[in-house]
């Protein structure tokens, strides 16, 4: 008979612990008919090592699996020749342990080190900044306004495709475009009403390898060591790779009043954290956010920044979207981000192995990423009335307009015609309709006088490509835009 008590597992046979509770569960599952136990539950060893590898978990289960066995959760069954089977005696108990285990494990938000000096990193963020805009007024500001007169959408279409081919080119494409966002332009309604706003938050959700880092890191601040040079805002854009959620949420009081984004590579491992769930919500809401802990109270504060996240999920082939949406945070991202789902398919595999191939050789030329950048310094400044450019240039709002709209409809009916059970949520067409917004952004010198920026028929047509493919993505059937 199983004992109850703690387990006392080690660091290595925690993550192990976290699979073979899954795999319990299905043992468990599977001798139930109609809700009625009609054998024990079984699982085979060849099983457990399966999920340990499509999980990245290498620790070898023998260890844990031989402390079960003594503690009397499991028993090695007599017909298991080739490959090793264990009988369950009570799923309930052992799931209740391995769970124990699993959350003991879990980092303890309370005994985190300190954070950082953010007042200090904020001040080197602005002197970077500050120096870049400077550079720009001084040494490029009419080349910076010439090129600002002929760039549009399309062209960065261009200019990234070049460089990454059609199946990567839009994910830096969007990353870039949320820079140009970050500004938080008002939308000005055609009613005349201010109904929002350009920011929005930025997830790239799906397997690892597939180039998420890429888009959102490397294109963004560079990356000298491969010879990638930075296409985003200097001194805007915080790399959180090296924090926790919980210094993040100390930190996060510093930038009260302040718009930044965040850059946080793994942003699956910060929902683990014990307690994290909820202010993360908050935090994507930029709604107040008060956390309150057993040695004091973080806030109240509001956060009016931004986020770059990848968030990394094992998915199994192009059609595969329900096995990604099985994991229980995905909704936190689909409801407050803008979310691109990234399958491993053949083609993808491709696309990033020959654009890491071009890259090691060599071969990519990076052309625009000097004038694009001097570009989004001077439109930031601008939107956020910076005293160097305030007397010169006068910030403008996006005007949106009905045509936008009807567009996407279409594909949206077109999507609702083919399914009476949609799997995609209005909040989509809300983000195209975002991104619509930000790229039409990069026409502020396009005609200097108007008192708007007007979403074009570029603009429209690169949102409807958006929503067309990501609604496919949520069907299951990903693949060029219709």
């Amino acid at each position: 008979m199983a004992t109850s008590g703690a387990l006392e597992v080690g660091d290595a046979d925690a993550a192990v612990s976290r699979v073979l509770l899954a795999v319990v569960a299905d043992a468990d599952r599977r001798r139930l008919v109609r809700g009625v136990a009609t054998e024990p539950a079984r699982f085979r060893l060849s099983e457990l090592k399966g999920r340990l590898l499509r999980s990245r978990v290498f620790e070898d289960p023998t260890r844990l699996l031989a402390r079960l066995r003594r503690r009397g959760f499991l028993a090695e069954a007599p017909d298991g020749r080739s490959d090793r089977v264990y009988t369950v005696h009570v799923p309930e108990a052992l799931r209740a342990a391995l769970q124990g285990e699993v959350d003991r494990a879990a980092p303890d938000p309370e005994l985190e080190p300190p954070p950082p000096d953010e007042p200090a990193e904020i001040r080197s963020m602005d002197g970077e900044f500050l120096a870049h805009l400077r550079a720009v007024l001084h040494d490029r500001l009419d080349a910076t306004i010439a090129f600002g007169r002929t760039f549009h959408v399309d062209a960065l279409a261009e200019y990234l495709t070049d460089l990454f081919g059609p199946a990567l080119a839009l994910d830096s494409q969007i990353a870039l475009l949320q820079q140009y966002a970050l500004a938080d332009v008002p939308l000005l309604a055609p009613t005349g009403r201010v109904t929002g706003a350009t920011g929005f938050h930025l997830a790239l959700f799906g397997p690892p390898g597939t180039g998420k880092t890429f888009s959102i890191d490397d294109m963004v601040r560079g990356n000298p060591r491969s010879g990638v040079p930075p296409h985003g805002l200097p001194g805007r854009n915080r790399y959180c790779g090296g924090i926790t959620p919980a210094q993040f949420l100390r930190v996060g009081a510093s930038y009260t009043g302040r718009t930044f984004n965040f850059i946080v590579p793994e942003f699956n491992d910060w929902f683990k954290y014990r307690g994290m769930v909820e202010p993360l919500k908050l935090v994507m809401e930029q709604r107040e956010v008060k956390w309150e802990t057993t040695w004091g109270t973080v806030g109240p504060y509001t956060f009016r920044s931004f986020f770059s996240v990848n968030y990394n999920v094992r998915a199994t082939g192009a059609s595969d979207y329900w096995t990604t949406i099985a994991d229980p945070n995905f909704a936190a991202l689909e409801d407050r981000m803008l979310l691109r789902f990234h399958p491993m398919t053949r083609e993808r595999f491709r696309a990033v192995e020959a654009s890491a191939e071009r890259l090691e050789l060599g071969e990519l030329e990076f052309t625009l990423a000097g004038p694009l950048r001097d570009h989004l310094v001077l439109l930031h400044a601008i939107a956020a009335r910076h005293p160097l450019v305030a007397h010169r240039f006068p910030p403008r709002p996006v005007r949106l307009n009905a045509g936008l709209y009807s567009r996407l409809r279409t594909v949206s009916e077109a999507a609702l015609a083919a399914t009476k059970e949609p799997k995609f949520s209005p909040r989509l067409k809300t983000r195209a309709v975002k991104l619509a917004a930000a790229a039409a952004l990069l026409r502020y010198f396009a005609d200097p006088t108007a008192p708007t920026i007007e979403i074009g028929a570029e603009e429209t047509e690169f949102a409807r490509r958006f929503y067309a493919e990501e609604i496919r993505a949520r069907e299951g059937r990903r693949g060029q835009a219709a």
